[in-house]
């Protein structure tokens, strides 16, 4: 594991520990060749310098992010982003992750994905890729 993203994980309580071990391998497995970090305080994948993935605690619970989650057309991401188009779900133990839904979402992530990487260039305007 990332030796700063194993720092974010052991700074969170047992149960959230669980579900960012559980995310981790899951997110990994899906999306071998994405490289990823702490970002903007974090953990993040990306494909091409473009923001895929990522989770953070929040006071709802811990928090999966799918930055082009919103064109998944996916009912269970139903926390959606009012700027851009991202969509998460809020998770309170590992049980809850349907670890199929979740490897769903990781090839979605892949086929579907807007601009990010470029979007300060572009004014705050995303371009869809793909």
């Amino acid at each position: 594991m990332d030796p700063h993203i194993l720092t974010y994980h052991t700074t969170l309580n047992a149960e959230d520990h669980a579900i960012c071990d559980l995310l981790y391998t899951e997110i990994c497995k899906a999306l071998p060749e994405a490289e990823h970090k702490i970002w903007h305080r974090h953990p993040v994948w990306f494909l091409q310098a473009n923001p895929i993935v990522g989770y953070s605690k929040q006071k709802q619970g811990l928090r999966l992010m799918f930055w082009s989650g919103a064109d998944f057309e996916e009912t269970d991401l139903n926390t959606k982003g009012e700027k851009f188009k991202d969509a998460s779900i809020f998770y309170t133990s590992a049980d809850e992750i349907d670890i199929t839904k979740l490897q769903q979402w990781l090839k979605k992530s892949r086929e579907i994905q807007w601009d990010y990487k470029n979007i300060v260039k572009r004014k705050g305007v995303l371009e869809r890729l793909k």
